[in-house]
């Protein structure tokens, strides 16, 4: 454990110390976020957060490729240097629309194009777990798609979740973390092959993610940006797919962590995804425009539940700490494969419970502070607000 050790508080203080630096320069170079009705918050924000992540990664593999212990990931493999070059091309898309916004198919592109990366370097599945019955064996070319579609949805999916300070960060941190003790538990039955690079590359997704939380965390003084987001959402692919793609012997808790880690961030998703849904025939019932703001999205109902930011993004933490305590449970006890499913159903039907769309808290209603987009001189013509001189 020494080594990953090394390796996870590298990511984390690398993470940590860079964060100040690429702020001040998400400043000069204009790479400000400003509010409007579609965000939370009330104040300008750097963003391109990602670019310390994506340091730290590159810093993390490089410090774990020196260490001994690290040696036979390295050797006479491919996978690492796909990994990296899988990780620039994505950081970069992110990067360039933070930068200037790129469009839905252009950043899909981007995404497939390190997916390939990865793919032409072998990081690829082997299995695909059916929950409920047994392991399907894919084929080279279907073992392909099936990894660039991983990564594209895997993506995304942290994306998505980072609407509120911290939310990512933290959720992807408690993954990670949940799927290197489970690569752990796996490599110590001996199911999981010395040189597997997974392990790694969950543990450097976990410290980036926690060097990150203290400058994200509300008030957020940085957010990470599509670049941010899109990295870690390849990191946590690449390690799915290098573990939970390439296990085939049977092992308690299996049939459900292979998804669990990808289960987390979409049970977590599932509130939001279903909100976007809403957004959409909300938006159509009353013919408006799609890109329209409103004031009912997941954020604004929790906090109208009476939940601050930093409330809100701590119970979805704890949801997403629940969720991996009950899939981890019977791979380190061999016991309690029963109790999966009904847990996850009931986490799901309290989930919905709580933040459906008709909640609504008697009383006092939290109004959530919007800035408008744009200021009417006295002429009558509109213009743009000025950005402030100093960031908060």
């Amino acid at each position: 454990m020494l080594r990953y050790l090394i390796v996870f508080a590298v990511a984390g203080g690398v993470t940590y110390g860079a964060t100040p630096l690429v702020r001040r320069l998400a400043v000069r170079i204009g790479a400000v976020v400003y509010p409007d009705e579609r965000r939370v918050h009330t104040a300008p924000l750097p963003t391109i957060g990602g670019t310390a992540m994506f340091l730290a990664f590159l810093v993390a593999m490089a410090v774990a490729a020196a260490l001994p212990g690290f040696k036979s990931v390295f050797t006479g493999s491919s996978e690492p240097i796909g990994v990296i070059i899988a990780a620039a091309i994505i950081f970069g898309v992110g990067f360039l629309d933070d930068l200037r916004e790129v469009s839905a198919p252009a950043k899909v592109a981007g995404q497939v194009l390190a997916a390939c990366a990865l793919g032409l370097a072998g990081v690829t599945m082997f299995y695909f777990r059916i929950p409920f019955a047994d392991f399907v064996v894919l084929s080279p070319d279907l073992g392909f798609l099936v990894t660039v579609l991983w990564v594209v949805v895997m993506a995304n999916a942290v994306n998505l979740i980072d609407g509120l300070d911290g939310l990512a960060a933290g959720v992807v941190a408690i993954a990670a973390g949940a799927f290197f003790l489970y690569a752990n538990r796996l490599s110590d039955a001996g199911l999981l092959a010395p040189d597997n690079i997974g392990p790694l590359i969950a543990v450097i997704a976990c410290g980036v993610c926690l060097g990150f939380l203290p400058h994200n965390f509300h008030p957020s003084k940085i957010i990470m940006g599509d670049a941010g987001a899109l990295l870690l959402g390849l990191l946590m692919a690449s390690t799915t797919v290098t573990v939970g793609g390439r296990t085939a012997d049977q092992f308690s808790g299996q049939t459900y962590f292979f998804f669990a880690p990808l289960v987390i961030p979409f049970f977590i998703l599932g509130v939001p995804m279903i909100d976007t849904l809403f957004a959409i025939v909300r938006r159509a019932m009353k013919r408006a425009s799609l890109s329209q703001a409103d004031k009912e999205h997941l954020h604004h109902r929790l906090m109208r539940l009476g939940h601050g930011q930093r409330r809100s993004v701590v119970i979805l933490w704890a949801w997403t700490a629940v969720l991996s305590l009950v899939v981890l449970f019977p791979t380190y006890t061999n016991t309690g494969n029963a109790i999966v499913l009904p847990a996850i159903a009931g986490l799901a039907v309290a989930l919905y419970t709580l933040f459906h769309p008709g909640v609504r808290r008697n009383g006092q209603v939290r109004e959530v502070p919007t800035v408008p987009p744009a200021a009417t001189p006295a002429n009558g013509r509109r213009g743009d607000l000025r950005p402030p001189a100093r960031l908060p």
